[in-house]
This record gives C-alpha cells, structure tokens and sequence, in this order.
C-alpha cells in the first residue's frame, strides 16, 4: 500500500502497482443480498440447488457487476490520500469478466496507476485493476477505473 498527503505525490508512481487489497470471500449469501438489491435474481445466482445440478460450476456464481462494485472498497486496502476532501467515480472502461467466480471463491485486487491528470476541479486517476481469483491463473475480471480525486473544500 501506499499512503500520501496531496495526489500530486502519486505522480512519480505511474505505471507502477499502487498495492494488493486482502482476500475477500464471495460467499452464497453475499452473492443473493447482491442479486436482491439489484433486481438480478437470475437462479443461476440465487438457487445455489439448482445451480449445483444444472451447470459445471458446482455452485451459485457471483454476477459480474457485484465482482465490480468490489473495485471502490478494495481500492482503500491499495492506497491512500490523506488530503483528499471527496472522491468521485467517473466511469469504467476496458471490463472484462475473464473466469466464472462461485460462491465460496475470494478476491482480491490488484490495483495500478496508469494515468494521472489534472482536471477541471481536482485530479483524474485512472487505474488499471485486476480482480484475482484465489486458486484461478485468470482474474475474475479486469478494468480501468476512473475517479477523480478532490483537496480542499472545492
């Protein structure tokens, strides 16, 4: 992990790999609170029977998107601007969902700075993550995030 004061400080670490969150497990009942509160209640999802019998995973599978939403929160394990006033996220490019995650499996993130940029009013960081599949030598997914980084009360 690396920690600083001002994003600015970040500038020398582009293109470099920012830190490795810790393992979180997706376990079933993660995997159907997520498919409750999105809508997406696909059986494949949330009938983990079902699932056990009907496909080749042996089990319910984590959705793609709860796999991305674990990008913001994992990020903190990576890195850190001790000045920064608010973050926001600015978009997603590049997802790709590379290996199928079953309940039970853990993640992890690897996260890398590719760019740094000012912007209007605070600092456009875009970062290249890959969600590691414990046991998998494919991620579960890949992306680059975007989010724009505020100081001050601007």
């Amino acid at each position: 992990m690396i920690a600083v004061d001002h994003v600015a400080e970040l500038a020398p670490h582009v293109g470099e790999e920012l830190g490795v969150s810790d393992w979180v497990l997706l376990d079933e009942e993660a995997i159907a609170s997520f498919g409750k509160v999105t809508g997406d209640t696909h059986w494949v999802h949330m009938d983990a029977d079902r699932a056990r019998r009907e496909t080749p995973f042996g089990s319910s599978i984590a959705h793609g998107f709860f796999i991305l939403s674990l990008v913001t929160g994992l990020s903190g394990q990576c890195y850190a601007v001790r000045n920064a006033s608010r973050w926001m996220n600015y978009g997603v490019d590049r997802v790709r969902f590379t290996a199928v995650v079953a309940a039970g499996s853990r993640l992890r993130l690897r996260l890398k700075l590719l760019e740094l940029e000012p912007a209007k009013a605070g600092t456009r960081l875009r970062f290249g993550c890959t969600l590691e599949l414990e046991g998998s030598e494919r991620p579960a997914a890949v992306c680059e995030w975007i989010c724009i980084a505020y100081e001050g009360e601007g």
